[in-house]
């Protein structure tokens, strides 16, 4: 108990020491954030790539897989899914450290794109552990301590979710396609398991929703997909579009500017 004590205050003076004061992430302008959601291979990264070319003003975070692929050497994703019974703690944990990095990147940019986010982690991949047997109710207890503890103590900014919703099967096949090594053992069941908890979470609302939920179709193949990405660009630029027509004056009459929405 002294430890997971100390492990908090150790935790909490590094937070305050580099976000801020008060309720950690509070303080200061930020940015609109929005979340990328969506099973195992359901495009987020090819979202996020849509979004380079407003990368002057968007700040474009990717989920840290890389890094739960090396951590100091150790490939964690790796051995999740080859032992989830003995890694999937350990995993878990350092999944949220990561995303928590993430969630307080600072930017000077309107608005943050989050290949995923930790509501994501707790709602989804630790609920589907701990049906799947592969996390003791224990170790389950544990992490939603942390979860409360980071909650009560830092601001999350969250302002739209997009939800690439796809079908298990369609996204089997692409994580086939894609061929990384760490997914080689991941069988369609799972990716089932994992549409369900989207489905339950952002469109059912089992878990809390901390924003309003965008809906795409990401079943639609590379050559078709980019007219639902684009689709999202009004309510994801808002910010941005705002500060333009601030910015500049708008050439329309009264009663057209009055049915302007952003």
């Amino acid at each position: 108990m002294f430890a997971n004590i100390l492990i908090r205050r150790t935790f909490l003076n590094m937070a305050a020491a580099s976000i801020g004061p008060e309720r950690l992430g509070v303080a200061g302008k930020k940015p609109f954030t929005v979340f990328i959601e969506g099973n195992i291979g359901s495009g987020k990264t090819t979202f996020l790539n849509h979004f380079e070319k407003f990368k002057d003003r968007v700040c474009l975070l990717t989920e840290p897989v890389e890094k739960w692929r090396d951590c100091g050497g150790v490939n964690l994703l790796d051995l999740m899914y080859k032992e989830p019974h003995r890694w999937a703690m350990p995993f878990q944990t350092y999944v949220t450290l990561t995303m928590l990095n993430m969630h307080t990147h600072q930017t000077e940019k309107s608005v943050k794109l989050m290949e995923r986010s930790m509501f994501s982690a707790r709602y989804c991949f630790v609920e589907n552990m701990l049906a799947s047997g592969s996390l003791h109710q224990g170790m389950y207890n544990i992490l939603q301590e942390w979860y409360e503890f980071i909650h009560a103590n830092i601001h999350i900014q969250a302002d739209l979710i997009v939800y690439l919703r796809t079908s298990p099967e369609i996204v089997y096949e692409r994580m086939k396609k894609r061929a990384r090594s760490e997914e080689s053992c991941v069988p369609l069941k799972y990716l089932q398991e994992l549409h369900e908890l989207h489905e339950n979470w952002l469109i059912h609302g089992t878990f809390p929703r901390v924003a309003p939920v965008l809906v795409l179709d990401a079943d639609l193949d590379l050559h078709n997909i980019s007219s639902e990405y684009k689709r999202s660009e009004t309510s994801i630029l808002k910010p941005i579009l705002i500060d333009n027509t601030n910015q500049h004056p708008i050439l329309a009459s009264p009663s057209k500017r009055s049915r302007t929405e952003f």
